[in-house]
């Protein structure tokens, strides 16, 4: 399932790395960071992150820690 890419001005956004740690979910593989929904404009490059194997992955670009799990 891929999610549309967001970003108008009227739209309640995430900021970039605005929480220290972000649950994501198998459904949100391949990961990546910033997230489809967060800013574009205050944002990084797009960055994949292997998480699939110990189920944390660290972005190197903003240090946003991501866990995998079922809940998310």
């Amino acid at each position: 399932m891929t999610r549309a890419r967001q970003g108008s001005v009227d739209q309640q956004l995430n900021q970039a790395n605005a929480a220290a740690t972000y649950k994501v979910s198998r459904n949100d593989l391949p990961l990546h960071c910033p997230q489809p929904d967060s800013y574009l404009w205050n944002s990084h490059p797009k960055v994949y992150l292997p998480i699939e194997k110990t189920g944390e992955a660290k972005c190197p670009y903003c240090s946003a820690t991501y866990e995998l799990s079922d809940e998310a």
